[in-house]
Order: structure tokens, then C-alpha cells, then sequence
């Protein structure tokens, strides 16, 4: 049995594939050897009270017995070792079982193996849980995709499609990989991937991601990629490669584990020679001390001490939306002392939201707002899928509009009964605004690009309506991303100060966002070579290091790559779909929801807060056991082998039951239901004005 240390070929985990991997079968796998365990316990128990009630022989026979079962998987594993040349825990357990034996105790070597067989399939049941946690992503991946192919609806594997087929999504399926809708809107479950609570709603254009679930409407969509690189299989790996990823502290653990393992060696048998041939014990006794401190020092504790909490954590965030690349990622997030957001496409979501229609005078907004849908109708500007998102929320339909052009960096226009209309600046629409008009419409848009919005003119000139006309300003802005409110004061509360925020946007927007969302700092009209030098003068101003020294960056995965790179920790938001995020960012959120960003944290502390007490505990007990099965030998009273081996076997026990308590960590909206869930969010983009029409 090797303990559950994930450099071993049993916790090496394979890359994931199409196919879930089968259960472990056989007589030397988890379950196995659980069994084995088992058995031998049983035969050691009856051996205990075949003595206890009777004189008879077979007593020796059973215990013998269940020493054999117990060799069957420590031999196996001790041999697998001496013949890759390792020294390590699993020859120190066989040798000072058989030793025990040889001394007259066959019970105490049969015990020993019973409950190192037993924690040994236990640990692996443990980081079995760890794995299920994450192998939980894999079963989002259909077995079949409806596909279009040779003039009909056909059902097919996955893995057999190609870039550019169609494929149908009907309500309750999985997506088979990612894909690009082409007809249809409907709402797509993706809670399971990003941890999001609320359906995303998806329309024509969109992209749809492998394992999201449609919850609404059927849909056509394209194949945007083969299903060996859609954006699951890609969190897949990574998660997978992040396993295998190992801290500092327990590299160090896993290059001193063997001449660890050979100086107990070397120390238990000058034990023997100083209490046989110095002190005069007898040899017996001698050789008895010394197998009880080759048992209590053997580091078993110590090696799974970090990996089965970096584990842990690691499961408990991919299953949140959160994917650590490595212990060494969730030991920096843990060590944060400040932060720097991004604005664009970090805190805000990056696209401007149309949130106000300020209709002018006696100007009906719902009717101009029905003729600027209809005239965004075939745009793929961003203020053109504003406005169609708008009139969609509000149940209007778009106008029927006739002859519609374009101006060049001004906006559209078009027909509407007969009378033109025009949405855009406003010197593409002063012509159809009514003169009484036109100084309210100048003074509108200039108190809200004051405040750092957007403001859109759509005009309509028509003698049925007073004054020959109407005309109202669309007001928009970049909406800040769920959770950005409460960001900062969770933040703060964690000891993370100050909480920057670093955009290239103009300083009037930059201010808005920054004190809506109560930033510590902000810095705007900055090149990416500003925000490098940015979070270097952080990193090295020592007034912000209190007791923590690191710097994480937030940011989009892709404009922010600089930054990114000279930051302690790099963070990407919001980037299911973006190959730059999931390369190089240290950690990648793939929810749009901010408040994964404090809890990441906590995660983070909480795990780092397990290794260490994981740490303390296998060291105090190798360090007091020992020293109490030396003092005791001297006085005469030596610690009785079976001790040792529960005190050794129970302390491993504990560290793996310890790291994982990290999978009860509760969610981000943590005792909230759907409905609940959804008001939050809500508050979280209260900041936004409603609508007046």
C-alpha cells in the first residue's frame, strides 16, 4: 500500500476521454483491497478471542493467517518499490510487520498491516471523493448529438462531428460541443460548468458551450469546434493537469520522503545496537523499541498531508466554477494582500445595456424605441444588439421599417408610415428633431455623458404628431458584472487593501464605475504598459504588505496579458469560452458572477489553513510518539507496538478526514434558492436605473 500521495501511479490520474473510465476491479484495487483489510481484521479478531476463550493452537494459525492477507497488499507495494530502487513507507511497514512476527507478535504485525491496508484503501476512497467531484464535469458530456447529414435528422457520437455541421438541441439536451446558434432563442442551463443559478437566455449568434443544458425552446446551432476541444474538454484537462501540480511545501515533502524514510531505517537499527549491545537490554526488547519507532516515525501523515487539502480544494472549486491550476495557484490567492480589477469586460460586462428611454415632451419612447429596434434590426454593432436586447425585455416589437441606410459613423435611418426616421448622434438626427426640441435633447446628453453614460438620438419627423415630429435619447451604459457591489466590502473584510481598479476608458466612466462599486483606487486612459508598471509599484510599496505580500490581477484573459503576467496571481473572469484565459491565467472564473472572487479566497486560506494544521498534527505525533517510545524503553516500560500503530495509522486517518471537511465548504450563494438567488443579483445591478419605458 503507498500512501495517498498523488506522485504514486495509483493517484496519477489519466486524461480524460469520451468514455468514463470503469471502476477499479480486481484483487488489488480500492476495493480489493478494502476487503483485504477487512478480512484481515476479521481473522485477527478471531484469533484474539480464539486465545481469549480457549488454549487452542489455531489461534497462531488464524492470526498467521490474517498476517498473510495483509502482507498480500503491503508486500505488493513494498516490492513495487525495492524494484524501482525507492526505499520508502511501504517497505519501513512490511519490514517492521514481519519483524514484529518474528519477535513472537504476529498479532501486533497482523494489526499494523490490518490498519495500514485499511487507511491505505480508505485514503484512496477519500481522493477517490476528490475525483468525483471533478469527474462530476465529465458526465455532462452527452453520448449522442442530433445532426443534420445527408438531407436528414440523424442522431450520432460527439466525437463524429465536424466544424460546420448543423445540429439540433432540443429542450432537455445536452450540448454536444461547442456550437453557434443559427435559428431559435431558448435558455440554456449552465450551472453545473460555471455555477451560475440563472439560465443564460441565447439567440441567434451565440455561443453555446458542450455539457450546458437546454431548459426551454428547440434550437439549430453549427458546430463551432470538434468535441475534442471544446471549451469542457479543455476545463477537463485542466482540472486534470492541476491535480498532478504540486506545492512548494509538498515537493519539498516528496524529494525528502525516501531519504526520510531510509534514515528511520537507519535510526530504529542503531536504536537496536545501542539498547541491545550499549544498554544491555535484552535483544528482544531491544528489537521490540526499535520496530515501535520504525512504525510512529514512518512519515505517512506528513506525505499525504498537502496533497489530500490541495485535492480537495481543487474539487470543491471546479465543482463552483472555479479552476485552480495547482496547489501553487491556491497558495498565492491565499497570500493576496491587494487586488486589481480591469474595467471593461471584468467589472462590467463590457457591451453597453440600454437602461433609460428619455422620450422629450409629448415623444412616445415605446413607439421610438420599436423604430430603433427595427433599424438595428441587421446590425452587429454593440449598440444595435442593446437596443434589440431592450425592446426584447420590454415586450416591444420592432416597427415595421422601410428603406434603411447607413452613415458611416453617424447611425442609421430609414422610413416609418412614410416619414423618415434616424437613430445615431446628434448631428446625424438634429435635421428630424423638432426645433423646440433640439436644446433639450443637447442638454440630456450632456448631463449623462457627464456621468460617464452613452446617449443614442433616435428622431422621427411626422406632422401627425405636434410640432411636426419626435424624438427621445436612448441612455446606456457598460452594466457592472453580478456580485461587483458587494465586491469591495467582502474584500475588505478578508484584509485584501486596496482594491484598484486599472482601465484604459476614459477617467468621467472610470469615476462612475469606481464609486459605484466604492473602489479603493482608480487609475484611467492607461496603456498596457501603464498597468504593468502599475503592479509592479504595488508589489514593491511595503505599505501594502501586512503580513501578506502577494498581488493578484483580474482581468479578461486577453487585453490584460501584461498585467496578468506581472502579477503574483492571475485571475480571468467570465472566459468558459476564451483558449488566452484558460492558458495562461493561474485561476479562471468561469461565471460572470464577481462574488466567486471572495470566496475563492476563503477557499484558498481555508486550504492553506488545512495543510498547515495537517502538517503540525503528523509532525507532533511522529515527534512525541518517538520520543515517548524511547523515554518509556528506558524506564522500563516500553510503549506497546499496538499503540504505536494506532497512534500512526489514526493520525493518517485524521489528516485525510481533516483536508476533506474542504468539500463542505459552502457555495458562493450558500443557503439561497433560485428565487433568492435571483434578487441578489438583481441588487448587485441595483446601481442601474429602471427603465421609463
Amino acid at each position: 500500500m503507498q500512501p495517498a500521495s498523488a506522485e504514486t501511479p495509483r493517484a496519477a490520474q489519466a486524461p480524460f476521454t469520451w468514455t468514463a473510465p470503469p471502476a477499479a476491479r480486481g484483487l488489488f484495487s480500492t476495493r480489493g483491497e478494502l476487503i483485504g483489510a477487512i478480512t484481515c481484521g476479521v481473522l485477527l479478531l478471531l484469533g484474539v478471542i480464539i486465545h481469549r476463550w480457549t488454549d487452542l493452537d489455531p489461534r497462531r494459525v488464524v492470526i498467521w493467517a490474517g498476517l498473510g492477507v495483509g502482507s498480500l497488499y503491503g508486500g505488493r507495494a513494498a516490492l513495487t518499490s525495492l524494484l524501482s530502487l525507492r526505499f520508502d513507507i511501504d517497505v519501513l511497514m512490511i519490514v517492521g510487520a514481519w519483524l514484529a512476527a518474528y519477535l513472537g507478535h504476529p498479532e501486533e504485525g497482523a494489526l499494523l498491516l490490518f490498519l495500514f491496508t485499511l487507511s491505505g484503501a480508505l485514503e484512496d476512497l477519500a481522493m477517490q471523493r476528490t475525483k468525483r467531484e471533478v469527474e462530476a464535469l465529465h458526465k455532462l458530456m452527452p453520448t449522442e448529438a442530433v445532426v443534420f447529414r445527408d438531407g436528414d435528422w440523424t442522431t450520432a457520437a460527439p466525437e463524429t462531428l465536424v466544424v460546420g455541421e448543423r445540429i439540433k438541441i432540443r429542450p432537455g439536451d445536452r450540448v454536444p460541443t461547442d456550437a453557434t446558434v443559427v435559428s431559435g432563442e431558448s435558455s440554456f442551463d449552465q450551472s453545473a460548468i460555471t455555477g451560475e443559478s440563472m439560465p443564460r437566455h441565447v439567440k441567434a449568434g451565440d455561443e453555446l458551450y458542450a455539457g450546458t443544458i437546454n431548459t426551454d425552446d428547440p434550437l439549430e446551432a453549427r458546430v463551432l469546434r470538434p468535441a475534442s476541444e471544446s471549451s469542457l474538454q479543455k476545463i477537463l484537462n485542466l482540472v486534470t493537469q492541476a491535480r498532478e501540480l504540486r506545492e512548494p511545501v509538498q515537493r519539498i515533502i516528496d524529494r525528502l520522503s525516501q531519504p526520510y524514510a531510509i534514515g528511520v531505517m537507519v535510526v530504529s537499527t542503531a536504536v537496536l545496537l545501542v539498547w541491545w549491545l550499549g544498554v544491555g537490554r535484552p535483544f528482544e526488547n531491544a528489537a521490540y523499541t526499535a520496530i515501535t519507532l520504525l512504525i510512529v516515525a514512518s512519515p505517512c501523515a506528513l506525505v499525504i498531508a498537502t496533497p489530500t487539502a490541495t485535492l480537495a480544494a481543487i474539487a470543491r472549486a471546479a465543482r463552483a466554477g472555479v479552476l485552480f491550476k495547482g496547489g501553487q495557484s491556491i497558495d498565492r490567492l491565499a497570500n493576496i494582500s491587494s487586488v486589481c480589477f480591469d474595467k471593461t469586460g471584468t467589472l462590467t460586462f463590457g457591451r453597453p445595456k440600454l437602461y433609460e428611454v428619455h422620450p422629450v415632451a409629448w415623444s412616445d419612447g415605446k413607439q421610438l424605441l420599436a423604430m430603433a429596434a427595427a433599424l438595428e434590426s441587421e446590425s452587429t454593432h454593440p449598440i444595435a444588439a442593446a437596443v434589440r436586447e431592450a425592446a426584447r425585455e420590454r415586450g416591444i416589437e420592432p416597427a415595421i421599417v422601410t428603406d434603411t441606410d447607413h452613415t458611416a459613423g453617424r447611425g442609421v435611418g430609414g422610413r416609418y408610415h412614410g416619414c423618415p426616421v434616424r437613430l445615431g448622434s446628434y448631428r446625424h438626427t438634429e435635421e428630424l428633431i423638432p426645433v423646440c426640441f433640439r436644446n433639450r435633447v443637447q442638454e440630456v446628453l450632456t448631463r449623462i455623458q457627464d456621468r460617464g453614460h452613452l446617449g443614442v438620438v433616435v428622431a422621427h419627423a411626422c406632422p401627425e404628431h405636434p410640432g411636426g415630429g419626435q424624438a427621445a435619447v436612448l441612455i446606456m451604459s457598460d452594466a457592472v458584472r453580478p456580485g461587483a457591489k458587494p465586491l469591495v466590502s467582502e474584500l475588505h473584510r478578508l484584509g485584501v487593501k486596496p482594491v484598484r481598479m486599472l482601465t484604459g476608458d476614459n477617467r468621467t466612466t472610470a469615476e462612475r464605475v469606481a464609486t459605484m462599486l466604492g473602489l479603493d483606487r482608480f487609475d484611467a486612459e492607461m496603456l498596457p504598459g501603464d498597468k504593468v508598471a502599475a503592479v509592479r509599484a504595488m508589489k514593491e510599496d511595503p505599505a501594502l504588505h501586512q503580513g501578506r505580500s502577494g498581488v493578484a490581477v483580474i482581468g479578461d484573459g486577453v487585453n490584460d496579458a501584461p498585467a496578468l503576467a506581472a502579477a503574483d496571481v492571475a485571475i480571468a473572469i467570465g472566459s468558459i469560452g476564451s483558449d488566452a484565459a484558460l492558458e495562461s491565467a493561474d485561476i479562471v472564473l468561469l461565471s460572470d458572477d464577481l462574488a466567486v472572487v471572495p470566496w475563492a479566497v476563503k477557499l484558498a486560506r481555508a486550504a492553506r489553513r488545512k495543510v498547515k494544521l495537517n502538517l503540525f498534527f503528523a509532525l507532533s505525533v511522529i515527534v512525541l510518539m518517538a520520543i515517548t517510545t524511547l523515554v518509556a524503553s528506558l524506564m522500563g516500560r516500553p510503549v506497546p507496538l499496538s499503540v504505536g500503530v494506532l497512534a500512526h495509522e489514526g493520525g493518517t486517518l485524521l489528516v485525510v478526514l481533516n483536508s476533506l471537511l474542504l468539500l463542505r465548504i459552502p457555495g458562493v450563494h450558500a443557503g439561497e434558492s433560485r428565487e433568492s438567488t435571483r434578487e441578489a443579483l438583481a441588487r448587485a445591478g441595483a446601481s442601474v436605473p429602471q427603465p421609463t419605458a
